[in-house]
């Protein structure tokens, strides 16, 4: 009898998205959108006709480029993962200026096809079509989206609490819900039966995803792993550890580099999801963040007590060692950056001379952590360099010079890089005059 040992079963990668095919399967969808108009088009040449037309190839990319927002922000695992957090809030922030232009574009030309087919003035023909319940109910989405788009300007983004901001934009959801209504009473969609069915599968399957991966999988998760406060460890001026420990917490498939919101059912904190980086490998049931105090929220964690509750949401994001290229590999951090960086520092796969880490701090209390990273080095023969001095002082070490000095094959490496936006947008242009290719520097910022 032959017998035959045991395999042990080896999980199958996270599934992931890469930014290419997300890019083009959203290109697909608008140009079916644009399809589908093409079906109901009834060529005309007066002008009532024209201006209809116009307003239903809007409407339909307006309605589509709703669902499009909303699918980026589901925080759907393969599409986090391989796209990354930022760069999503960025494509979303980007695209929804397109999408409010849309509807607003949609607006102008009903309003102008319908006083042209009427014979009446632009403030007539605002006021009979408001009489219609479903042109009404468009016109508030249209307010409530409009009013999502001005929060979300840069100018006014600085000047209301987090909170705010969040609730605001909680309205897209009603104003996604009164565009729908529309649609589906309204001439957009007169192509028949398939178009509706069409139109509220589409609606129906973002919804789900939205519902699933932002309600439910977060409140299984929380009652599934049970995560608490375990301890919180000063690591310097302002920076803290918060380590927790729950069960089962390989489950969620954590690798370093990434992040979750963090939500701590503490009495000052419990309002607010807050990202932060897993500065630690998972291990033994036990996550670990570094926190640096720099706002409210932030210092409130520093006053966390064992015991705590811990909500966390994810993992998300994609500086992870699946972006890596190359054999050699250069972290670069500046400030609690770190964190990822450190936990990458232990866990990328290399040999004596392969990994090199950069940690940019203004002083030498400032950097976080240092016994860990030399320990680290230590074990794995990896180069360590602190860049310490302040941002303003003449000589600046992430020139591309000074860079090259200390990696002098810089260009054959992969470049992981955290750290503030400022020092980031310097580093990223040095590291490219240096002769790093962009598609080699994996960042990833939480200004979003």
């Amino acid at each position: 009898m032959t017998s035959h040992a045991a395999t042990p079963h080896t999980p199958l990668p996270p599934l992931r998205a890469s930014p290419r095919a997300l890019l083009i399967g959203l290109a697909a969808g608008a140009g079916l959108v644009v399809l589908l108009w093409l079906v109901q088009a009834e060529p005309s040449a007066r002008l009532d006709a024209l201006f209809a037309t116009l307003a239903h190839l809007s409407g339909l990319l307006a309605g589509y480029g709703i669902l499009a927002m909303l699918l980026l922000m589901a925080r759907v695992p393969a599409v986090e993962h391989g796209v990354g957090a930022d760069r999503l809030a960025r494509w979303h922030a980007l695209g929804g200026r397109y999408v409010l232009t849309l509807c607003l574009a949609h607006t102008a030309f009903a309003l102008c096809g319908y006083a042209a087919h009427t014979g009446s003035d632009m403030l007539t023909a605002t006021l009979r079509l408001l009489g219609y319940p479903g042109l009404a109910a468009a016109a508030a989405g249209t307010a409530l989206l409009a009013g999502v788009g001005v929060t979300s300007a840069r100018a006014v983004r600085r000047r209301v609490r987090h909170e705010t901001w969040r609730a605001a934009h909680l309205l897209t959801y009603a104003g996604a819900a009164l565009a729908f209504a529309h649609q589906l009473s309204g001439p957009d969609l007169v192509g028949g039966p398939f178009a509706v069915w069409l139109w509220t599968l589409l609606h129906t399957t973002v919804g789900t995803l939205l519902v699933w991966y932002r309600l439910v999988v977060p409140v299984r998760q929380a009652l599934r792993h049970g995560l608490r406060v375990v301890e919180v460890r000063v690591e310097g001026p302002g920076v803290v550890s918060v380590v927790m420990r729950g069960h089962g917490l390989d489950a969620l498939r954590a690798e370093p580099g990434q992040f979750f919101r963090w939500r701590f059912l503490d009495r000052r904190l419990w309002r607010t999801s807050l990202p932060f980086s897993l500065s630690a490998p998972v291990r033994n049931d036990t996550l670990r963040i570094t926190v640096k105090a720099c706002g409210d929220h932030t210092r409130r964690v520093r006053r966390l007590r064992p015991g705590v509750r811990v909500l966390a949401t994810g993992p998300f994001g994609a500086l992870t060692a699946h972006r890596r290229t190359r054999r050699k590999v250069l972290l670069l951090a500046g400030g609690v950056g770190i964190t990822p960086m450190r936990a990458l520092f232990e866990t990328l796969p290399g040999g004596p001379g392969d990994l090199t880490l950069l940690y940019r701090a203004g002083s030498a209390d400032q950097l976080v952590l240092r016994e860990e990273l030399e320990a680290i080095a230590y074990a794995r023969g990896a180069a360590l360099h602190y860049l310490i001095g302040p941002s303003d002082e003449p000589f600046d070490p992430l020139a591309p010079r000074a860079l090259r000095n200390l990696v002098p094959d810089l260009a054959e490496h992969d470049v992981y890089l955290c750290g503030p936006p400022g020092m980031s947008r310097a580093a990223v242009s040095a590291l490219r005059k240096a002769g790093v290719p962009e598609s080699r520097i994996h960042t990833e910022q939480f200004t979003f």
